[in-house]
């Protein structure tokens, strides 16, 4: 049985770059406006891979399988501590880019260093400690 979870959310790599959109600017969603990771809320029985992959799929036309994912782990959410989300990171190649379509969420996306990304003045806030944990657990790719 998969334990309880609200939603997965990913760095993904593709290259050396994070893909990563802004999120759409509206008061009923958490972090409107704030740079985002692909990822979203789970449906049915889904696990959080499958949550994981459908999200990326809807938000960028990318397909991802497990032989993308490089770590996981799950948390308490930022934005309601009720709520159990997975934080992964997988890992792409640079030919990847070619193939994103962006979905009709969010208002822009980018492809960007980790250290531009994190140096944006808008994230989601729990994305670098989470982030910082698997660099420190792992090293990074």
């Amino acid at each position: 049985m998969i334990d309880a979870f609200d939603g997965a959310k990913a760095a993904v790599f593709i290259g050396e770059h994070l893909l990563v959109y802004r999120r759409d600017n509206r008061p009923d969603i958490p972090w409107p406006g704030h740079w985002d990771f692909p990822g979203g809320g789970r449906e049915g029985a889904e696990t959080p891979e499958e949550t994981l992959f459908r999200e990326i799929r809807e938000e960028f036309g990318l397909s991802v399988d497990e032989t993308s994912l490089r770590w996981k782990r799950r948390f308490n959410a930022a934005h309601n501590a009720q709520a159990r989300v997975w934080f992964f990171v997988l890992s792409l190649p640079d030919t990847a880019r070619s193939e994103i379509v962006f979905g009709d969420e969010g208002q822009e996306w980018r492809l960007m260093t980790p250290d531009t990304f994190f140096a944006l003045p808008k994230i989601v806030p729990s994305f670098g400690p989470r982030f910082q944990l698997w660099l420190d657990e792992t090293g990074g790719l």
